[in-house]
């Protein structure tokens, strides 16, 4: 059964050089690749409190607001352009799954305070997320010996991922880049039956080449900001 074709694709994160590698920023990370791969750029607009691009009739926002105020950006752009909840896709980063786990659903608990947010702004659940694994503190606290106080365990989402882990995000992402045609135009269940195989992308047909993508690595330019203080 077709859904309702995607209209907004939103990356969360939070703005701000010293912010743009931690693994909170996947769901940037993965919209910057997409922007990429559609052939279009960012630019602010402060009426949605965020960075915009378009490609097509699918608008691609970043939040500028921090996290935990994503909805008031996703709600502002969505209310302007009379989006519906379930033509909006968020991407984000989700401790539940591992580095490299990537799933998509629509609905389900709220989980991260962002979604929080969004739910709140939007009124509804029922829009969809893509999760990008990063692995819980739990995991990272087992390598350094079982300590749970460790600052880089206790603000987890706030570091970078290790050389493996963040590998394994790229892969992630780039087989959710691989879906996006199917995502864009409704027909989640083809892009979740794909997404949620893993190792098994699609064939190339015989004689044709390898396609190859722009690099799902973050940028190394993102917008200063004079806040430092990121509400988890």
């Amino acid at each position: 059964m077709m859904s309702a074709p995607i209209k907004l694709v939103v990356g969360l994160g939070n703005p701000g050089r010293e912010y743009e590698r931690t693994r909170h920023n996947a769901g940037f990370w993965w919209l910057d690749a997409l922007a990429r791969e559609l052939g279009t750029t960012f630019g602010k607009e402060s009426k949605f409190h965020g960075d915009v691009a378009k490609a097509g009739s699918v608008w691609l926002l970043k939040p500028s607001t921090f996290m935990n105020r994503s909805g008031q950006s996703v709600g502002a752009l969505a209310k302007f352009y009379q989006i519906e909840p379930e033509e909006i896709l968020v991407a984000h980063d989700e401790m539940d799954l591992p580095p490299g786990g990537v799933k998509m659903k629509i609905g389900g608990a709220a989980g991260s305070n962002g979604i929080k947010d969004i739910v709140g702004h939007l009124g509804t659940r029922d829009f969809w997320r893509l999760r990008l694994g990063i692995g819980h503190p739990r995991e990272l606290a087992g390598k350094l010996g079982g300590s749970m106080d460790r600052p880089e365990v206790v603000d987890y989402v706030l570091h970078r991922p290790d050389a493996a882990d963040a590998r394994a995000i790229e892969d992630a992402m780039k087989r959710a880049l691989d879906v996006w045609p199917a995502m864009a135009n409704g027909d989640m269940e083809a892009a979740m039956l794909r997404l949620h195989t893993k190792d098994a992308p699609a064939k190339a047909k015989s004689g044709e080449k390898p396609e190859t993508r722009p690099s799902t690595k973050p940028n190394a330019a993102s917008n200063d900001i004079s806040e430092k203080k990121e509400p988890k």
